[in-house]
């Protein structure tokens, strides 16, 4: 039979995968649920496919990285991609065992917000625009920190307000907040 430290790993109700570098070692059965296969599906690939944007898994692991490396542990909300490409929100949880080297090996958990937060479909100039705007940023500001006018984020904005059915500024902040920063 199983030691109990198995069992409990294997069963948990929160996905779980042990990483080496950023690539998956071991998963439980929840995690293959929440990304859609078999626990041994995931094994050795790299976290890199469940993203949804490259420069997602970029910007994450550095800052990521800069917080393992002050205390050891990192955590946010972002966006995954399923194996069948669907995506869905995300809590991400992470504890590193190698402190001198956060990424080499560390424990790592996966829950599906999919029914609290449902996924609203954004270009990747959205994206980056809700992030700052998310962030408190201002119009002026965003537009500097991407190189575009005050009026192209405004206009973005104005998308933005649309797609996520928010009535102002404050509004869309706020249905934001989850958005990783």
């Amino acid at each position: 039979m199983d030691s109990l430290n198995d069992l409990a790993f294997t069963h948990a109700p929160t996905g779980l995968v042990v990483l080496e570098n950023r690539i998956i070692r071991l998963c439980n059965l929840q995690f293959a649920r929440t990304f859609g296969g078999a626990p041994a599906d995931f094994i050795n690939i790299p976290l890199a496919h469940y993203y949804p944007f490259i420069e997602d898994y970029r910007r994450i692991g550095e800052r990521s990285l800069e917080a393992m490396q002050r205390t050891g542990r990192y955590a946010d909300e972002r966006i995954m991609k399923r194996t069948d490409g669907s995506l869905f929100w995300c809590r991400v949880r992470g504890q590193s065992v190698t402190p001198d080297d956060p990424f080499r090996r560390g424990v790592w958990s996966f829950a599906d917000l999919s029914e609290e937060r449902p996924v609203v479909a954004l270009t990747q100039r959205e994206r980056e625009i809700a992030i700052l705007t998310a962030r408190g940023m201002t119009s002026k500001e965003v537009g500097l920190e991407l190189g575009l006018s005050y009026r192209t984020i405004e206009v973005y904005r104005a998308r933005l307000l649309k797609k996520f059915n928010a009535r102002n500024l404050a509004e869309l902040v706020a249905k934001l907040s989850g958005m990783p920063h």
